[in-house]
């Protein structure tokens, strides 16, 4: 099977899509003539015009205000945002409005559109480097995606701009470099759907985003140490797949939780609680571990940055005690 980057599984997924279903355009800042501050939206603008590439002024709030009404409209919005840090000027026509627009209809209206936000420390400083999905994952009618590998990026990608309700898609800077096998022939992959990276039989390491490729690369170090992990990507959160959350617990009996997010008021602390309240529970043979970036904003440093990103090291040391 080819291989490509993140970046490019992005791109064919965009592509199809607008070739499929000439309600599908994109929106955002320099997503056009400039291709996108990472080079995903290429040249796309090329391929399908200004009106359906649309680059927009430096407004979050605009770009997100524009991507509901249309979708009220019967299009297809893919907006861009081009740092996840700014979905904050945009809460209001996210939160507040798309969110909650089927439900007040009483389900008679739906608002199909989707927000790309690259996430994720990159060498950007506190402001263009944070990880933010634990605020979206709070809003009720909101779906949030969180893929890792270029095969999931295209098929989850693809699925989103298909789904009837608004779908926050976040995509991490470093995801867009990374190289993966993806299928020439169209697939696509349901929500709700977890994925089991590599099976283990020891414990269970859930990861999310980014944080698959560093827990599997310890995984590998902990099978040297006779440690066989599980890595599971929950690739959505929501909605999530505690079906398969719940069996890879039952069979391992521990977890570890990595997320780049800092620990307060992040996803694994919900997931945790969601085990515990589980059947799973009952096969927990100790407590459930947290890997995750500390409660302060993204240094620049990339020294201090490498600090505050959880490593595989970290990853490794918690499950050494986990399973001592």
């Amino acid at each position: 099977m080819r291989v490509i980057t993140g970046r490019e599984a992005v791109r064919e997924a965009l592509r199809e899509e607008m070739q499929r279903d000439e309600n599908v355009f994109i929106i955002g800042e320099d997503v056009g003539v400039y291709g996108g501050a990472f080079g995903v939206t290429g040249n796309l603008i090329e391929e399908f015009g200004e009106e359906r590439v649309r680059d927009t002024p430096i407004s979050e709030a605009a770009i997100a205000g524009a991507a509901v009404g249309a979708s009220l409209l019967g299009m297809r919005p893919v907006a861009e945002i081009m740092f996840m840090d700014f979905v904050t000027i945009a809460s209001d026509q996210l939160m507040n409005q798309g969110a909650k627009i089927h439900y007040m209809f009483g389900g008679q209206q739906n608002a199909p559109f989707v927000m790309r936000m690259p996430a994720g420390a990159a060498e950007a400083g506190a402001q263009h480097t944070q990880s933010l999905e634990a605020l979206l994952y709070h809003i009720p009618g909101l779906k949030v995606v969180m893929p890792s590998t270029p095969y999931d990026l295209k098929g989850l990608l693809k699925t989103a701009i298909r789904d009837d309700n608004p779908v926050m898609f976040v995509e991490h800077k470093k995801g867009y470099g990374e190289k993966g096998e993806v299928p020439e022939e169209e697939y696509t992959i349901p929500f709700g759907k977890a994925d089991i990276k590599r099976e283990g039989k020891d414990v269970t390491i859930i990861a999310t985003s980014h944080m698959v490729f560093k827990a599997l690369n310890a995984a590998e170090t902990l099978a040297e140490k006779g440690v066989d992990a599980e890595v599971l990507d929950p690739r959505t959160l929501v909605p999530l797949d505690m079906e398969s959350i719940v069996k890879s617990v039952s069979k391992t009996g521990k977890v570890v939780i990595v997320h780049e997010a800092p620990r307060r008021g992040g996803v694994g602390g919900d997931i945790a609680a969601r085990i515990s309240d589980s059947e799973a529970f009952y096969y927990l043979e100790k407590p459930i571990k947290r890997v995750t970036g500390p409660n302060t904003p993204v240094p620049f440093s990339p020294v201090l940055e490498a600090e505050f990103i959880p490593s595989e090291e970290k990853i490794i040391d918690a499950v050494m005690k986990l399973t001592k």
